[in-house]
């Protein structure tokens, strides 16, 4: 797991090495933070496997179920799950009509700049009751996201048993493992 400029990018890429994958992350400017590598797991099966292999020995003993957020850390918590037998769960970041009493939970503030609203579908909280659960992110910065899905967990009547992420990047004070850190700004 390395970090590194790529040649000639002058400050628009970083490059990132998990496992034996390589990727030159391009880089997005989001508001007064500065231009920030942009993590894609999303399309690219390669780079989301080594870093769900690469993720497995860092699940804590006794994990039950994994709990992420649609978009991009789908993927990743889809092949953790595979490898790691280890069923997962989803929260939404827009209400689906099919929904059975969700349970909703405010994300104070993003490091993307958007405040955003989650939810979890009532019949998923339930498979969270009484489980030790590990929340998976692909990149964990303020840790808002992270702890808005905690706070479900916990409402939900499961065990938070941790943060498990590929990247952290930023501040956060949460108690989290992660594969690599990345420079707040670029």
């Amino acid at each position: 797991m390395t970090l590194s400029q790529p040649t000639g990018t002058e400050q628009t890429g970083l490059r990132v090495t998990v496992g034996n994958v390589t990727r030159d992350l391009p880089t997005v400017r989001v508001g007064s933070v500065g231009r920030v590598p942009l993590v894609e797991f999303l399309g690219d099966s390669e780079f989301t496997n080594a870093a769900a292999e690469a993720m497995l020995p860092l699940i804590p003993e006794g994990t039950e179920v994994l709990l992420t957020v649609v978009t991009n850390a789908l993927p990743l918590a889809h092949e953790i799950s595979d490898r790691a037998g280890v069923p997962y769960v989803v929260a939404r970041k827009k209400r689906r009509t099919y929904m059975q009493s969700p349970l909703i939970q405010d994300v104070p503030s993003m490091t993307m700049g958007v405040a955003e609203t989650l939810w979890l579908d009532g019949p998923h909280a339930e498979r969270l009751r009484g489980k030790r659960v590990l929340v998976v992110q692909d990149v964990i910065a303020s840790g808002g996201t992270a702890q808005a899905l905690g706070r479900f967990v916990e409402r939900s009547g499961g065990t938070l048993v941790g943060y498990l992420a590929a990247f952290k990047q930023g501040d956060s004070t949460l108690p989290l493992t992660y594969l690599q850190e990345l420079p707040r700004s670029v």
